[in-house]
């Protein structure tokens, strides 16, 4: 069993984690990892996982390495690791813009990786994941790394030059419907409609629509259809939401998402 280390353990990390020891795809002993928060790390080692002392020991003592910080310290995290990488060492980045071809320049290492982009359900098992593989890593150990994130939910692998384009769709996505469904409680609200009722509608509004989408084997285009009937209520909050420009809105906000990523990047 290969032992995977976590530099970095916020949320994504731990939620990783979490997957792979209640599915039992890792003991917890075969789990390394790293971070500045002493008192995150004291939690983590109650759960009997390897609490180790600094980013370095994390490499030398693990076949796969999650890079779990912000992309802003990549470049630091990633300079301390530089004298004891390896083409051994297979690495794993789950940042927004980070390009393979970043980390291993930074590493002057021309080590195997998969570029991750998981997003926050991953926490309740419920995650939608993106991945893609460097051209160098084995079929066996992608299997791997993808099943890491398959425990907690949903993948799909793409080539790399849409890696910052589905940031937009699965990374940040979730932010865009929580502030939608924010939005329609607060109205409920407004007039005089329980918030906490209102909100547990519409999140099993949300599921429903989601697994119309998944499985009615209608089109988005049609499911609006059906909805939608010849002057009735939902034609017209559509065509409110087409006067306010709705689509647009939403087209701009992931292209400035992608904008963003590519920035991070650089």
């Amino acid at each position: 069993m290969k032992n995977i280390g976590f530099i970095g353990a916020g949320n994504m990390a731990t939620a990783i984690i979490n997957g792979l020891i209640s599915n039992k795809a890792v003991e917890a002993n075969n789990v390394n990892i790293f971070d500045l928060d002493k008192e995150k790390l004291n939690l983590i080692k109650q759960k009997g996982i390897n609490t180790i002392t600094n980013s370095k020991e994390v490499v030398k003592n693990s076949d796969i390495i999650v890079l779990a910080v912000k992309p802003q310290n990549y470049s630091e995290v990633l300079q301390e690791l530089k004298e004891v990488v390896n083409e051994n060492k297979i690495f794993v980045s789950i940042a927004a813009g980070i390009s393979i071809s970043y980390v291993r320049n930074e590493l002057s290492c021309n080590c195997p990786m998969v570029r991750v982009m998981p997003n926050t359900p991953l926490l309740l098992g419920k995650g939608a994941t993106a991945l893609c593989p460097s051209e160098n890593i084995s079929a066996d150990d992608f299997e791997t790394i993808k099943n890491m994130f398959a425990l907690s939910g949903t993948v799909e692998v793409f080539t790399e030059d849409h890696m910052n384009e589905i940031i937009s769709v699965n990374g940040s996505s979730p932010a865009y419907i929580y502030l939608f469904a924010k939005v329609m409680a607060d109205y409920a609200k407004s007039c005089n409609i329980d918030y906490d009722k209102a909100m547990n509608l519409i999140c099993a509004t949300l599921e429903g629509s989601a697994e119309m989408l998944r499985n009615s084997g209608d089109s988005a285009e049609t499911l609006i259809e059906k909805v939608s009937s010849k002057g009735g209520t939902t034609i017209a909050a559509l065509n409110k939401l087409r006067e306010y420009k709705f689509e647009e809105a939403i087209t701009q906000a992931m292209k400035a998402c992608t904008d963003r990523a590519e920035e991070l990047g650089k």
